[in-house]
């Protein structure tokens, strides 16, 4: 049986490292966030405490839907956290 040539194994190199961009340009997107977040339970607690005279006194029950409408803003926003 021919015997096959032997190949010259070349020393190992390690693979180059790349360096990782951290930052993606959204550091708007927490902060805003937790701010929508906030300002909705905010306004809910408020108007619960206040018996409907506080945040805004004409809205009557619509005040509770406005808070969570901040809520679920927030939550919109947090999709664009990475």
């Amino acid at each position: 049986m021919p015997k096959s040539r032997l190949r010259k194994k070349s020393d190992y190199t390690p693979p180059t490292t790349a360096t990782v961009k951290i930052s993606s340009g959204r550091g708007w997107v927490a902060p805003l966030m937790l701010a929508l977040f906030l300002v909705g339970l905010v306004w809910i607690v408020t108007y619960y405490v206040t018996s409907g005279s506080w945040p805004v006194e004409s809205w009557h029950n619509w005040n509770i839907l406005v808070g969570f409408g901040f809520i679920a803003a927030g939550f919109g926003v947090s999709t664009q956290w990475k």
